[in-house]
């Protein structure tokens, strides 16, 4: 008799460690992601959050464990590869173009995504291609009517709006945010929070995030890092009462009585 498959989550990781010298940055970290859930690592600074980040996506090579993405082992695959897989990332300090649009920006990277090179950046300015998807990623995020405006003259919020837009154009199965809402007042954040609800109807999203008062309104399940070891893992009702977590991270901090 056949037994019926239990869905494979999304992203898998396993035993995951990454050392630089005598510092254990990722310490076997093991997660699994289900396909449609928003997963939230948190953690004090130096957790290990970003590191963890990096190595999703190729730019750090782990010096033990494994990756799995939708089944397929993708430790040693190259970061264009992973991309082009379906994992997407913004980072913590956003890289633009200033000098060029919204748009530009947004076009600029379906056109990297589809392989071709940066030097040849005129083109996404005319393409329709790129154009097209461009703008229903700026449509997606809330930028639809900034798609013109020179990202110099964008505020800290649209930026971060903007590169989220650039990693949806390359039409992406997962989310990696790294603190998306970095540096932003009450008004963007809550803004921020808004599209990101939107977007986990569609997509699986992993999300670093200090905001605990964002973490607990969009988790469906949160990861909690110190010192590069996962202390706790679960639904947010059950992160809030953890005693372990309380005393190494959340501690006093008003998020933890909400709810």
């Amino acid at each position: 008799m056949r037994r019926c498959a239990v869905a494979e989550p999304l992203l898998q990781i396993e035993a995951l460690t990454k050392r630089f010298g005598g510092v254990v940055a990722s310490d076997a970290i093991s997660l699994e992601v289900p396909r449609g859930e928003l997963h939230a690592v948190i953690g004090p600074n130096g957790a290990g959050k970003t590191t963890l980040i990096a190595q999703l996506t190729g730019e750090l090579a782990p010096n033990a464990g494994r990756i799995r993405f939708d089944g397929a082992d993708i430790t040693a695959v190259p970061v264009y590869r992973r991309s082009q897989l379906g994992l997407a990332r913004s980072f913590q300090v956003t890289s633009l173009f200033l000098d060029f649009s919204a748009l530009d920006n947004v076009a600029l990277a379906v056109q990297a995504h589809a392989g071709h090179s940066f030097r040849f950046w005129r083109n996404a300015r005319r393409e329709p291609e790129l154009r097209a998807p461009a703008r229903a990623a700026l449509e997606r995020v809330g930028l639809g009517s900034r798609a013109e405006v020179l990202v110099a003259n964008l505020s800290h919020g649209e930026h971060r709006q903007l590169e989220i837009a650039m990693a949806l154009a390359t039409r992406p199965r997962m989310l990696l945010l790294d603190e998306p809402m970095a540096g932003m007042g009450p008004e963007e954040s809550a803004r921020m929070v808004r599209m990101l609800r939107e977007l986990k109807q569609e997509l699986t999203i992993l999300l670093i995030e200090h905001d605990m008062e964002a973490v607990f309104a969009l988790a469906d399940r949160i990861t909690v890092l110190v010192y590069g070891r996962v202390i706790a893992s679960g639904a947010p009702d059950a992160i809030r009462q953890n005693a372990e977590v309380r005393e190494a991270y959340l501690g006093e901090q008003q998020v933890v009585a909400h709810g």
